[in-house]
């Protein structure tokens, strides 16, 4: 179908009619206000009911309004207004022209039902032979990055502990403690080996913020910019680290000796300001300090397991 709207005196500010493309709660929004000031409004929507993704929501925020008590109205007041037309399960397929002057193609799809007969009994969906049925390829396995060195480690934990489901937290904290992250290919062995699925150990490991994802340094440095640490110029602790190492919170450096870590309170506001290093804790720390516990660090003998991820040297 086409639509159309002509201005008839070019001269004169666009008067013509107005389309709306998404029959979402800011498109019914738009409408009703466009259709109170006089506009034809032709409100276009590609699924089969206005409405959009809001009816399914609980809450919305700021005032943890019922979603469908606001949606509610405005539905309604879309149906009842005349200057509204509503063109569900339909695309609008080309634009041309100018506002007030344009022509608009949109393409109405077939909906085997005729809408003015319809009283929402539900009979024709349960005699439709077409069904919506998902089909998935199964997936892949992703190959084992494991180098011989480390998947030995990873047996050596899963042994220590016995390959048994009840055992998959604490094989998880040792190669954490180990690698200082948990590598994929570490995962999914211990899945294998174990007998969980892999969906599950994920779940696991992603409850504890104990456990990361991503690489980690060596050393761990931890700001703490709680009140207290922060009256007493946490930020420019924070600020020392990333200046002497280029990284910012939640970053680790590029030869995974230190990752920064800001938290918001480590308990110990006595000694504000706080700075934890591998578990230590250092109180009434000055830049001066943070600059020589770091090259203490940088000093100091590399454990031996390495830290670098799973399936890359150390080099």
């Amino acid at each position: 179908m086409e639509l159309e709207t002509r201005n008839p005196k070019p001269e004169t500010p666009q008067v013509g009619a107005v389309l709306v493309v998404g029959g979402g709660i800011a498109g019914m929004q738009a409408s009703l206000d466009l259709a109170e000031s006089g506009y034809k409004v032709y409100l276009v929507e590609e699924g089969p009911a206005i409405g959009g993704a809001m009816a399914q929501l609980d809450k919305t925020f700021p005032t943890n309004d019922c979603a469908m008590c606001t949606l509610a109205p405005r539905l309604v007041d879309c149906g009842r207004h005349p200057n509204v037309e509503k063109l569900t399960y339909s695309e609008l397929l080309a634009l041309e022209g100018e506002p007030g002057r344009f022509r608009a193609r949109v393409k109405k799809k077939p909906r085997s039902v005729d809408p003015a007969k319809c009283t929402g009994c539900g009979d024709c969906s349960a005699a439709c032979l077409v069904r919506n049925r998902a089909y998935l390829e199964p997936a892949e396995a992703e190959p084992l990055v494991l180098e011989p060195g480390q998947l030995a480690e990873v047996d050596r934990i899963i042994a220590q502990y016995g390959a048994e489901q009840s055992s998959i937290l604490p094989v998880l904290q040792d190669i954490n403690a180990v690698y200082h992250w948990l590598p994929p290919g570490a995962v999914q062995h211990v899945a294998e080996v174990i007998g969980l699925r892999l969906a599950r150990v994920l779940r696991i490991a992603s409850f504890y913020n104990m456990f990361s994802f991503e690489p980690r340094g060596q050393h761990v440095i931890t700001v703490c910019t709680g009140t207290a640490c922060h009256v007493r110029g946490s930020e420019r602790l924070a600020a020392t680290v990333e200046r002497e190492l280029g990284i910012r919170n939640g970053q680790t450096t590029s030869d995974l000796l230190f990752t920064l870590e800001c938290v918001n309170c480590l308990g110990a506001c006595a000694l504000a300001p706080v700075v934890v290093i591998d578990g230590v804790t250092h109180g009434k720390v000055t830049p001066d300090r943070l600059c020589r516990l770091l090259d203490g660090c940088r000093e100091s003998k590399p454990a031996e397991a390495t830290s670098a991820p799973l399936g890359q040297g150390p080099g």
